[in-house]
């Protein structure tokens, strides 16, 4: 026979926390209510846009420098802005090509 004690086990209750996944939202505090929402940073394909549409446009090797783009994937972008909408011109001064992007005109 075997001697069994029972009731001399005592069972502590256990209590599990809650689990947090980690995708779970956190509690919002007053201190992340009141920081500022950060901005949208500008994306290079802005800043294109923003050297396109200057007076005097400009060259690839302008968009090449300011994006650090290969002169491919930099007519590639203006051929995407072509698609997009943009009306995207270009025009030989003093031997470049300089490209810009003309409101008004269809």
């Amino acid at each position: 026979m075997t001697d069994t004690n029972e009731a001399a086990v005592v069972t502590k209750p256990v209590t599990k926390r809650p689990r947090r996944m980690a995708r779970d939202p956190m509690i919002a505090t007053a201190d992340r209510l009141a920081a500022p929402v950060p901005t949208k940073r500008a994306s290079k394909s802005d800043l294109v846009l923003g050297l396109l549409q200057r007076p005097e446009g400009a060259t690839i090797d302008q968009l090449v420098a300011a994006t650090g783009w290969l002169p491919h994937t930099t007519r590639a972008a203006l051929t995407g802005l072509r698609k997009k909408g943009h009306s995207v011109t270009s025009e030989k001064v003093e031997g470049q090509r300089h490209y810009r992007i003309v409101y008004g005109a269809s």
